[in-house]
């Protein structure tokens, strides 16, 4: 069967529960999704799949989570080229810097940005961003 892995980082819950809304859009087309806390993230199992979800919140001054979602990122650098990547992730405050330096850093790395952007959210998902979720997991989906 065919799955898409949805890896992520989630300091508050916010980002995780991103996470949940996108494995329910996965589901909802009958593809396996598979939710993977970075922490425990194989970047050589990573590396086999065509379509990933990457998930991390704005930290600091805008920034991935630096002790464990930056060196997993550092990993998949190398190995994401020719990949579709679907980028969330939630923010405090800000301007959403982090994600759009996390879109050129896929980009740079020679992998797709799925919708061109990644979805960025302030706090909680909402009904509207929980929808915009979903379809980004249903377009992940179709694209195993």
């Amino acid at each position: 069967m065919s799955k898409v892995s949805i890896v992520y980082w989630s300091g508050t819950g916010n980002t995780e529960a991103m996470a949940y809304y996108i494995a329910e859009g996965v589901k909802e087309s009958g593809v396996e999704a598979e939710l993977i806390t970075a922490d425990v993230a194989d970047v050589s199992s990573l590396s086999g799949e065509k379509v990933i979800a990457l998930g991390c919140p704005s930290m600091g001054a805008e920034v991935l989570e630096e002790s464990i979602m930056e060196p997993l990122m550092c990993e998949l650098d190398g190995v994401i080229g020719g990949k579709q990547i679907g980028l969330f992730g939630s923010y405090g405050w800000g301007n959403q810097e982090w994600m759009r330096d996390w879109e050129d850093r896929i980009l740079a790395d020679g992998a797709t940005v799925v919708n061109d952007e990644g979805i960025a959210v302030n706090g909680a998902p909402g009904d509207d961003t929980a929808e915009e979720l979903k379809a980004l997991g249903r377009t992940l989906a179709g694209l195993v």
